[in-house]
């Protein structure tokens, strides 16, 4: 099917859709948001709303940077279809290949492909101090992963059954992409997908000197000191009204959630998959492997899996169909959405810590493009 032609939003209907952004805030005590709306071309909305900090009262802006958390799955995934199409990157083979410690003592043994489509038997378990402060340097964020790797790296069921989301299986992959390009995951990832697509905002540290969000998580008082003894010291700041603010952290495990930056940029990463792989001119993928990409053909829970892209099975019949991606933890709920048929992609990223009916908020910027 050749997608929807878009066409400039209408005035009004752009109204209603920020008078619903702003409602869903209010309801659900978001800080702030940033919104993008692009097709396969160029980026045909963006805007922030509320605070990027809640005790400076700094707005939410198109610059404001947002940790993306499992969004940078999808950049990961990116990076491992590309190494395929560059015959680089066996996608059938054995994981043990790449990554010894990631085998089965007897049976089947895990593929590449399944550490995609979470079908690898990879664990997950709760990355509650997956986390190091922003100033960490590179050094630390990477003992860190080893020791997330050495702990739980290994499969713990069989693969090739239901899928299972797992962060874990995402780890294994960056290792895997690592020793198959010859460069460090984060390295290769920046020369791979994030320069070709322009994504100059985003990266796997704190940009100096730019703008980014501070994380919120709405808590009762008494909670509080639960929250300092879950996380690594100094993360957790000051309160303000029902609000905990989070001061700026890295996140330890770039394949799964490392990446750092602003919703334009990753509008830019949904043009890249809705023109089929290429993106500012320059060719990333095949057309056969971004369709492939979005092609959901693996049931699970919580989320049915193609090789990245993901959709709810509650929205299997949805229309218009859909995959998308998101990116919570800690101070920030995102998401980024794919509208194939459409030829539209929607990111939201949000400092919140808590869901805020994200699927109303594309739905009303979609409508307000396409009606």
């Amino acid at each position: 099917m050749s997608p929807t032609r878009t066409r400039p939003a209408d005035p009004a209907a752009l109204d209603r859709a920020r008078a619903t952004v702003t409602d869903l805030m209010a309801r659900h005590h978001v800080p702030g948001l940033t919104v993008a709306v692009t097709d396969a071309d160029r980026l045909l909305f963006a805007e922030g709303f509320g605070h990027a900090d809640l005790s400076t009262r700094r707005p939410a802006t198109v610059d404001t940077g947002y940790p993306w958390f499992s969004m940078s799955k999808i950049a990961t995934a990116t990076a491992a279809m590309r190494l395929a199409d560059e015959g680089r990157l066996d996608l059938d083979a054995p994981v043990r290949e790449l990554v010894p410690a990631f085998a089965t003592r007897s049976g089947e043994l895990p593929r590449v492909r399944q550490l995609l489509d979470h079908t690898a038997g990879a664990p997950n378990p709760l990355p509650v101090r997956w986390v190091l402060p922003a100033d960490a340097p590179d050094g630390d964020v990477h003992t860190a992963t080893r020791r997330l790797l050495a702990r739980h790296g290994h499969p713990t069921r069989p693969p090739g059954g239901p899928a299972r989301y797992s962060n874990l299986g995402y780890l294994v992959l960056a290792e895997a992409i690592a020793h198959a390009s010859g460069e460090p995951f984060t390295d290769h990832v920046r020369r791979a997908v994030l320069v070709p697509a322009g994504m100059t905002a985003t990266g796997y540290t704190h940009r100096p000197g730019a703008d980014h969000a501070s994380g919120h998580v709405r808590l009762p008082r008494p909670l509080v000191p639960a929250l300092r003894a879950a996380l690594p010291g100094g993360l957790v700041g000051e309160r303000h009204g029902g609000q905990v603010a989070l001061r700026p952290f890295r996140v330890a495990g770039a394949g799964y959630g490392g990446l750092i930056g602003t919703a334009p940029d990753a509008a830019r990463l949904l043009r890249l998959h809705l023109a089929d792989g290429v993106v500012e001119g320059n060719r990333v993928l095949t057309p056969e492997t971004a369709r492939a990409m979005r092609t959901i053909t693996t049931p699970g829970r919580p989320f049915d899996l193609g090789l990245g892209w993901f959709r709810r099975p509650a929205d299997r019949d949805a229309r218009p169909a859909f995959v998308e991606h998101w990116g919570t933890g800690g101070g920030f709920w995102n998401a980024m959405r794919l509208y194939p048929d459409l030829g539209l992609g929607v990111v939201v990223m949000a400092n919140t810590t808590r869901a805020y009916g994200h699927s109303a908020l594309v739905s009303a910027l979609v409508t307000a493009f396409t009606a």
